[in-house]
């Protein structure tokens, strides 16, 4: 992104040498431009700079209002206690607007929350301070190990989509990949509850082709990520559901299960929320 003193924008090209200086160098100009296109670039430069006196949960939210998205929250069982610490978990079917929408509504009812993201997506700057960035391409820098732990620590509110990756077509179901087990590590270390959340919505029928085709192809890196911000402008004016859970008590992670039965059993109570709602 550009200097404070400038409009905010995104360059991809900025942001591919600072991962890669080597691969800028070698990229053709018709290959970064194609790129400017797929991420639809222009038009994310031009919500920036609409929104550029805004940042962390009112910068989400007037962004969803610009995209004229909309969601219902629905409660399957008590509400989280607004004087208590959670980490909020869930399904991650989109990979962008239903972390847009998670931070805007838990952000709503809470006045500090912290969103554990890819460090890719700390180039989004007035977002960056609700992010803490993971490295999920390498080691993590010493600060932002820091800074993760730090955060556990704190009061805010934490999310988190333990899958990282968003949702695939698996056996012929939108689902999620495998959830990680750190957020039930962290939430017992932390004596933080778990409050397990699902998110309606999908991608399109190209965006799991060409990740089901990469996959056969053995392909390793996630090539279809570049079609997320597409797969954003091409759900203006949706609306979308979220329904959240009972809060799972950190005191009731006991040893009668590793961390990893732990994380699939909450995994499963996330996917049941749905289900549930009264």
């Amino acid at each position: 992104m550009d200097s404070e003193n400038t409009i905010l924008s995104v360059d991809v090209e900025k942001v591919i040498r600072g991962k890669s200086p080597r691969l800028a160098d070698r990229l053709p100009r018709f290959v970064i431009n194609f790129i400017k296109r797929l991420i639809h670039q222009d038009e994310i430069n031009r919500l920036l700079s609409d929104n550029r006196d805004y940042t962390g949960v009112e910068f989400a939210t007037r962004i969803l209002h610009d995209l004229d998205v909309t969601y219902n929250v629905h409660y399957s069982g008590s509400r989280p206690d607004p004087s208590g610490r959670y980490i909020f978990v869930s399904n991650h079917p989109l990979g962008g607007l239903d972390g847009m929408i998670l931070i805007s509504y838990i952000g709503s009812h809470f006045k500090d929350v912290r969103f554990i993201v890819n460090d890719l997506l700390m180039y989004i700057r007035p977002l960056a301070p609700v992010f803490v960035p993971v490295n999920k391409y390498g080691k993590m820098r010493h600060d932002n190990t820091r800074l993760f732990q730090d955060t556990f620590n704190s009061d805010a509110q934490i999310l988190y989509f333990p899958a990282g990756l968003c949702s695939r077509l698996i056996d012929g179901k939108v689902s999620d990949l495998d959830w990680k087990k750190t957020f039930v590590t962290k939430a017992i270390e932390s004596r933080r509850d778990i409050v397990p959340m699902f998110f309606s919505g999908e991608n399109s029928g190209v965006f799991y082709r060409l990740a089901g085709l990469r996959k056969k192809l053995g392909i390793k890196v996630n090539i279809e990520t570049f079609l997320l911000p597409d797969e954003m402008f091409r759900k203006k004016g949706s609306s979308f559901d979220l329904y959240i859970g009972d809060p799972v008590p950190y005191t009731s992670l006991t040893g009668e299960h590793s961390h990893k039965e732990w994380c699939d059993i909450i995994r499963q109570k996330s996917y049941a929320a749905r289900n549930q709602t009264r």
